[in-house]
């Protein structure tokens, strides 16, 4: 009988498939068209977050919980842009 073999992956090295890349803060505006122009703050402690277009001034206001991303947001404010074009 022999030893087990030792494992070749050092334990406190992070590998590169796990490692995650950050989300985007920032998006395409769906009015003005303008690339990297709404931003998404979001403030867990109020429970808020507001997106903004820096081009057309667009804002959008949504309640937050502490799973929620900017992209959320951001597909939110989508979403109830196309019901309010349904509705009228």
């Amino acid at each position: 009988m022999g030893k087990r073999k030792k494992s070749s992956r050092k334990p406190g090295a992070p590998s590169a498939a796990r490692r995650k890349e950050p989300l985007d803060t920032t998006f395409t505006c769906i009015f003005c068209q303008h690339d990297k122009s709404v931003s998404v703050r979001v403030d867990r402690k109020e429970g808020v977050a507001q997106l903004i277009c820096k081009v057309c001034d667009q804002r959008f206001q949504s309640k937050v919980n502490h799973l929620t991303e900017p992209i959320d947001i951001y597909s939110e404010w989508i979403d109830a842009a196309e019901a309010a074009e349904l509705e009228s």
